[in-house]
């Protein structure tokens, strides 16, 4: 395998505490060297990194590929060519697919087809009961042999405590963390939007923040009582932070993560127009909210950034908001949003923000990722964060464009997205 040197580039590596203009030596596939003034002799490729950060390959906990079942939404490959544009090289996969990721035989299909894109790692995530049915257990313990990285049955809540913590209990004995989406669905009922005025104002049934709150209390409760670590997705409001805050302080073994469009946009963008690319789950909620989740971020409360990369068909989003499908894809907008968003206002110092999407993901899942330290696999993903530009749909990897900041003017563009010392994205452009 090539060597590859990157040059004079900003390095930004949280683990070892590395900010500053470095030189990063690739050598059959993993890190050689990070150092200054790096020679050039032997290198097969010198890439030219001035004036653009070199940051450990971002890692997603928290994607849905759509395969098995749902092609025409995204398949394995399409949505590894979006996590390689928006600088991804390992994400985490969800099981809702049809059949959903339940046994062995579908946690080695997705493996499989993952290998053969050749753009990113692919985790899969294992059901936490059969077919997401929330009848009975799935089979946690095949799953966990054949290589799954944690359980969940995101897309709802398991709405059975005790069957719930029946399954925190086996994962915690395979070593897996619990993935949790975290929904009371009879508070949450029919809503479409979070609840507010501004769900009043467009005549749109509100979906309150007790429906997210109660199980966060709920899942952090079991969790704790059977050993499981817990992870709690795309936390959306105040009073989650909060919880999740006061379980830390407790030494509870939780984790949080937020979604860009949570700490982007509030309830109150949600158009007139009732756009339904503004519809996901948890909705966009109060300006309050944003703000707590951001505090979140900022003192360690939240841990990461994960996207919630939710691609569906044009036709499905384009019908009346309330019978429109929940989701936004994400994969190639996080880092240009968080960056802009979260680094650019002081929010967050762009070493913070790494860690978020790089660093702390790969300690949740306990794989060896997420670090520019030397010996570790040669993920590297380079952006131009000097670069301003408009986000457009048009030009999207994914099959999906359904997302609401489609002309938002953000910085930070991917030029290079390096996989185990291979170079997939070359320059901007996806090398197959």
């Amino acid at each position: 395998m090539a060597s590859i040197l990157i040059k004079g580039g900003r390095v930004i590596d949280p683990a070892n505490y590395i900010d500053g203009g470095r030189d990063l030596l690739i050598r059959d596939g993993i890190v050689g060297e990070v150092g200054e003034n790096l020679s050039e002799d032997g290198a097969d490729r010198v890439v030219d990194a001035s004036g653009l950060i070199v940051v450990p390959g971002l890692i997603d906990l928290h994607v849905h590929f759509r395969q098995p079942g749902h092609e025409h939404k995204e398949t394995i490959e399409t949505g590894s060519r979006a996590a390689a544009m928006g600088g991804y090289t390992t994400v985490c996969a969800m099981p809702n697919t049809n059949p959903a990721v339940d046994n062995e035989v579908v946690v080695e299909y997705v493996k499989l087809m993952a290998a053969r894109a050749g753009l990113c790692n692919v985790l899969p995530i294992g059901a936490a009961t059969a077919g997401q049915k929330g009848e009975r257990l799935s089979d946690i313990g095949s799953m966990a042999r054949a290589g799954i990285v944690a359980v969940s049955e995101d897309g709802k809540s398991v709405a059975g405590s005790a069957l719930l913590k029946t399954a925190m209990k086996y994962a915690s004995q395979f070593g897996l963390p619990m993935f949790s989406h975290c929904e009371d669905a009879d508070l949450a009922g029919s809503g479409q939007m979070n609840a507010g005025a501004r769900a009043a104002l467009l005549g749109l049934n509100g979906i309150p923040n007790d429906s997210e709150e109660v199980i966060v209390a709920r899942d952090i409760i079991l969790a704790n009582a059977t050993g499981c670590r817990l992870h709690v997705c795309h936390i959306s409001t105040e009073g989650a932070v909060w919880q999740l805050r006061s379980a830390k302080s407790r030494q509870y073994a939780v984790t949080g993560e937020a979604a860009p469009h949570h700490f982007t946009l509030t309830d109150e963008d949600v158009p007139g127009d009732y756009d339904a690319n503004f519809k996901m789950n948890p909705p966009l909620r109060s300006a309050a909210d944003r703000a707590a989740v951001i505090r979140g971020l900022a003192d360690g409360t939240i841990d990461c950034i994960a996207t919630d990369h939710a691609p569906h068909h044009y036709d499905e989003k384009n019908v009346e908001f309330a019978n429109a499908p929940n989701g936004v894809v994400g994969l190639e907008t996080a880092f240009a949003l968080a960056y802009t968003g979260l680094a650019l206002t002081n929010a967050l110092s762009p070493l913070t923000l790494i860690e978020k999407m790089s660093l702390n993901p790969a300690r949740i899942l306990g794989i060896n990722r997420g670090a520019l330290s030397r010996g570790l696999p040669a993920d590297v993903s380079i952006f131009d964060t000097r670069e301003e530009y408009a986000i457009d749909p048009a030009l999207f990897a994914s099959k999906a464009r359904n997302t609401p900041f489609a002309g938002r003017r953000v910085r930070g563009r991917l030029k290079y997205t390096i996989l185990g010392g291979k170079v997939v994205v070359d320059n901007g452009v996806i090398r197959d």
